[in-house]
């Protein structure tokens, strides 16, 4: 199913939309240099997480996902297995998963999980809550499927 259209405030509806990569880049990436400059980020970004053989869920929200023209940058969520090791991870793959060095090394907001991590609620709860908006609104998000 295709990704919905947006609502008057330019947000996707409120919902978890899943769609593929290529789907996301075709709907989002054109436009401004600053959308290409979002999506090469977002495209790195995948590269990496994927790269450690841990990614379990690839989650983005934010401007980039929205009718913005010139969205500020790409904001990710990425939720890791369990077993996933930090300490594990070197140079920019380690970037990756401190948020200031990511923000630094890929323009992007990123911000990660292990399953095991949260304390409250279910892992689709807490997938859920990114959809919640500064000023308490919702808006829907996308996570990339395989």
């Amino acid at each position: 199913m295709p990704l919905p259209g947006f609502s008057s405030a330019g947000d996707l509806p409120e919902g978890v939309h899943l769609a593929s990569l290529s789907e996301v880049i075709s709907r989002f990436a054109t436009g401004s240099s600053a959308r290409q400059t979002a999506t090469a980020s977002l495209l790195r970004i995948h590269n990496v997480a994927t790269g450690t053989g841990k990614l379990k869920r690839f989650i983005i929200f934010g401007s980039y996902i929205t009718a913005k023209a010139e969205p500020n940058d790409v904001d990710i969520v990425l939720v890791m297995a369990d077993d996933f090791r930090f300490v594990d991870c070197t140079g920019e793959m380690r970037s990756l998963f401190i948020h200031d060095q990511a923000a630094a090394v890929f323009g992007a907001s990123v911000f990660w999980v292990r399953p095991a991590a949260i304390l409250k609620g279910t892992l689709d709860e807490f997938v859920a809550s990114w959809q919640v908006k500064r000023d308490q609104s919702r808006r829907g998000i996308v996570e990339v499927t395989a």
